[in-house]
């Protein structure tokens, strides 16, 4: 077996490897983004009962999808304050 064979295998798992890793990054932002408007609603039915509720937007899902909980909370506390 040559050499220059085993070398342009290995190379090309490499880039393998990486082009799956970077694909699997705009997934998981995607999936953070549902899981926040999930919470978003789900924190809207909560909510309707104590009179607020929270636009269900791109950056309201995304602030919760980046930050989960946290980012839940943030948004009540910025709504009910400001």
């Amino acid at each position: 077996m040559d050499l220059n064979m085993i070398l342009y295998g290995l190379i090309g798992l490499v880039l393998l490897y990486l082009l799956i890793k970077f694909l699997k990054w705009p997934l998981k932002i995607l999936l953070n983004g549902i899981i926040g408007i999930v919470l978003l609603y789900f924190t809207n039915i909560l909510g309707s009962y104590f009179g607020f509720s929270i636009g269900i937007n791109a950056v309201t899902a995304l602030i919760a999808g980046f930050l989960g909980i946290p980012g839940v909370i943030f948004l009540v506390i910025f709504q009910l304050f400001l």
